[in-house]
């Protein structure tokens, strides 16, 4: 079966869950067209395999305008009840700011190219990662006369605006709709109309061979050392993490906190570290290569993450995949796949319990975190495995496209 996914920007760096899930799919035997709405810039990918990705991805916006509002009028002219219907999906939710209906009718266009491209490579199936406009444009691409789609909604980014993403909408007219955990599933539930409970299924996130199949070395837990890797967005709590840096760096101890990622927040970061005087203490490395942070991880006694809104973060199960313990937050998913056997949940927004926990974490004994990390290891191999996960919902799309015939 021919299959089309569709992202916002793909490849990227935060999206390499994708280039696997896709990976899967295609051992089970699907044939898979990416698309992607905007370009990336291979130079800022660090992992061989998401350039490769890059040459494999069809990027909407890299056409010429002309050519996509030339489509979106030739749909209109062909099938002016659908286009009408479309228009009305488009427009769903809108503010109706003079920006939002440029970028609505931008939806429009960019899914009646995208309807010709599937077509023209005879595509069954559109499948969106995340619910936001990527997943808009794979529903406005079905009103338009395109194939059966489904999407995947991670977390925060959708469940903060449901009812301007119109996520009933969405799932009423997919096929089926993806959930990454129980949490997330019954967030859709909670926007979908009840008779399409049924279509909303639970596909976890897979974790990159490198960390499942890593014989190389184990963890020590000798250092003193702490991995964060994190897009430095509000979301994910790093500010938090800083202030309990500067916490136990008053009450004596030493100890290193390797910070891998880079986002908008990276300013304030830079200027927190700074101000609290964090410099021996934090290493703000920005983004870094598969490798790379395989390497950081196996240095640290465990990794931390303290955010305040998720889906269930990849990164997460790359650390136990390692054996390397976890210090997070007890929000979303996250409880799902971390317990007190591979690690410490706290509660979100508590800079005291992030130090405790970062505290315990130094006196525990190597033998205990070794055995916290192989418990959270059997935990990830067991529910994140890339090719059974990528196959799953291969599955998925076969099953639902039988019914519907």
């Amino acid at each position: 079966m021919n299959i089309a996914y569709l992202v916002n920007k793909y490849p990227a760096i935060s999206h390499s869950f994708i280039r696997r899930e896709i990976a899967g799919i295609e051992g089970a035997g699907g044939t898979v067209f990416r698309f992607s709405v905007r370009n990336s810039d291979p130079e800022l990918l660090p992992d061989i395999r998401d350039k490769r990705e890059y040459e494999k991805t069809e990027v909407i916006l890299e056409n010429n305008w002309f050519g996509l509002v030339l489509q979106m009028f030739i749909k209109a002219l062909a099938s002016p009840i659908k286009f009408a219907d479309a228009v009305r999906v488009a427009f769903a939710g809108s503010s109706f700011r003079p920006s939002d209906l440029i970028r609505r009718i931008a939806y429009i266009a960019e899914a009646a190219w995208l309807t010709r491209r599937l077509r023209e490579q005879n595509v069954k199936h559109l499948h969106a990662h995340f619910g936001t406009n990527s997943a808009t444009v794979a529903q406005i691409a079905y009103k338009l006369g395109g194939p059966p789609f489904s999407f995947t909604v991670h977390g925060p980014d959708e469940f903060d605006r449901p009812i301007e993403l119109d996520l009933r909408s969405k799932i009423s007219d997919a096929l089926f709709a993806v959930a990454i955990s129980n949490f997330g599933k019954g967030q859709l539930m909670r926007w979908a109309n009840y008779q399409d409970w049924g279509k909303i299924e639970v596909i976890r996130c897979g974790v990159d061979d490198n960390f499942i199949l890593n014989n190389r070395s184990k963890p020590t837990y000798e250092k003193t050392q702490f991995a964060s890797i994190a897009r430095l967005s509000g979301q994910k709590g790093i500010p938090l993490l800083i202030q309990a840096a500067a916490i136990l760096k008053d009450d004596g101890y030493r100890f290193t906190i390797q910070l891998i990622g880079g986002g908008e927040m990276q300013p304030q970061i830079e200027n927190m570290i700074r101000d609290y005087d964090l410099q021996d203490y934090v290493n703000l490395v920005g983004w870094a290569s598969t490798m790379e942070i395989v390497e950081s991880l196996l240095d640290s006694k465990a990794m931390v993450l303290p955010s305040f809104a998720e889906g269930l973060p990849v990164v997460i199960m790359e650390a136990l995949a390692l054996e390397v313990p976890v210090i997070v937050t007890a929000i979303a998913g996250t409880p799902e796949l971390v317990n007190d056997q591979s690690g410490w949940l706290i509660p979100s927004g508590s800079v005291d319990a992030l130090v405790e926990a970062l505290k315990t974490a130094m006196q525990t004994p190597p033998q205990t975190l070794s055995e916290m990390g192989k418990a959270g290891r059997e935990r990830v191999v067991s529910l994140h495995d890339s090719m059974k996960n990528g196959a799953e919902l291969f599955e998925l799309i076969v099953k639902y496209h039988a019914h519907d015939q």
